[in-house]
């Protein structure tokens, strides 16, 4: 009942939200309830079994069922939305919006949409669950976003759309294909589908994916769209949601289409490189710090989404732990960009300058979230991209070489970052500036410790994801 539980408390604080009146009892009742998810995660974490799957008749006409269950995947990344959202709430405490009590309903329904994802064993509620993730983002954006927000936000709208439309497509295909008109996973893992089958259905679902992570050429929404959210939504987009991407190719994509992955792995491969490469040298062009943080994290992305297709244990061990490490990562980033521009009003490097003599505090903070994005040992990140690049240099000496040169463009932009943001002379927009403040502080000191603790010692993330790397491999 884990699962159900976890869906339900932020579906049902969400939608008790939108009755609330104005102010911040729904922002309250909101955080409480992400508490609570936190709580129950923490709790999963070392829960029986049977305390981790649920069954229960859905839709049995259409053979869908709502089957949620979780295995070590599922746990960290369910893990990673319930720390993220009460991280976001509070750390953005002072930032007021418009009917307050719509936009943290609206956030409440996200999370509860993102659990399902993560949770579902079942194609037809995976899909619900993918569209409850990213509908109510549509609101977000284009209601509490930028001057450029409608245009942005039907961009998003489009791609996200196409995607959606072309994997229902694909999951009603596998349906009929099915012996038993069943959408249920263990059915879709049964089928043996021919390799003509199994190469435009591959695709289909992949674009449905690619465009979510998002890997280049699917990524051009993303930037656009980060920049224009507030940062709150922003905080989830980029340290929560392009995790569905990630993980629905390893749960959906690689078990079921074995033969196409096989045949079309190189492609992919040398297409997230390619991003890789390029999103790292447009994130050194970039004075604003939201699109830089894009940028980055289309990069890192790009790297996870080729090491999956490297199909070998380092790699995919190397992806587990680096889906929850980037999110802990990014988040820290945006925690400090949201500071700024609330404070001095501007996210360009061109504006700023000199803030470590005025927020000494926050300097630290910046320093380590900024090393561990460029994966210094002894920070989280590091353990990841070395497993990573390890399968890469496993399957193919050259493209790893390639990609290798991502390294050196990472810290170039974080430590350009860096440099224009707290050190130089100040001007006068940031000698007004003050030391960050508490809520935030102590969501940053909390990421921190998660940076170094899985830094030192990263073997709980790799035993808890043990056996959904081997399930993955297993598969041929």
């Amino acid at each position: 009942m884990i699962p159900v539980l976890l869906i339900a408390i932020p579906l049902a604080a969400g939608l008790l939200s939108f009755f609330l009146r104005a102010g911040n009892s729904s922002r309250t009742l909101v955080t409480l309830s992400a508490l609570a998810s936190l709580a129950l995660a923490l709790w999963a974490l070392s829960a029986p079994q049977a305390q981790l799957q649920h069954h229960a008749a859905w839709l049995p006409s259409l053979g869908s069922s709502f089957d949620v269950q979780m295995d070590g995947m599922a746990k960290m990344l369910v893990l990673l939305t319930a720390i993220a959202f009460p991280v976001v709430y509070v750390s953005t405490a002072k930032n007021n919006y418009a009917s307050p009590n719509q936009f943290f309903a609206l956030m409440s329904l996200t999370q509860a949409g993102l659990v399902g994802v993560f949770v579902a064993a079942d194609g037809l509620l995976f899909y619900f669950f993918w569209e409850l993730a990213l509908i109510p983002v549509y609101f977000l954006c284009s209601q509490w976003g930028g001057e450029r927000r409608i245009a942005v936000t039907f961009k998003f709208f489009i791609y996200t759309f196409v995607g959606s439309l072309l994997m229902l497509v694909a999951l009603l295909y596998l349906y009929f294909q099915t012996p038993d008109h069943s959408f249920a996973i263990q059915s879709f893992y049964k089928l043996k589908l021919s390799a003509a089958q199994q190469g435009w259905t591959f695709w289909l679902i992949f674009i449905a994916f690619a465009i979510k992570m998002p890997v280049f050429p699917f990524h051009t929404w993303q930037p656009d769209t980060y920049e224009q959210s507030p940062t709150a939504v922003t905080m989830i987009l980029s340290g929560v949601m392009v995790k569905m991407g990630i993980y629905a190719v390893i749960r959906w994509l690689v078990p079921i289409f074995p033969a196409a992955v096989a045949q079309y792995d190189q492609i992919i491969i040398i297409a997230a490189v390619i991003g890789m490469l390029y999103a790292s040298l447009i994130a050194i062009r970039q004075d604003d710090i939201k699109r830089l943080i894009a940028y980055s994290s289309i990069a890192h992305i790009g790297l996870m989404c080729a090491a999956i297709f490297t199909k070998n244990q380092a790699g995919m061990e190397g992806v587990m732990i680096q889906m929850f490490n980037h999110g802990v990562n990014v988040l820290g980033l945006w925690i400090v960009a949201d500071v700024i521009e609330q404070q001095l009003g501007t996210r360009k490097f061109s504006e700023l300058g000199g803030l470590a003599k005025k927020a000494p505090v926050m300097a630290i903070l910046l320093v380590v979230m900024a090393l561990a994005n460029v994966s210094l040992p002894l920070t989280n990140a590091f353990i990841g991209e070395f497993l990573m690049f390890n399968g890469l240099f496993r399957y193919n000496v050259t493209i790893a070489a390639v990609a290798g040169i991502s390294i050196i463009l990472a810290a170039v932009y974080t430590l350009n970052m860096v440099q224009k943001v707290l050190y130089g002379a100040s001007n006068e927009r940031t000698d007004a500036a003050t030391d960050i403040s508490a809520n935030a502080q102590w969501m940053l000191v909390v990421l921190v410790i998660m940076i170094i603790a899985f830094g030192v010692y990263p073997q709980p993330m790799i035993e808890l994801t043990k056996d959904s790397v081997q399930a993955v491999l297993a598969i041929k």
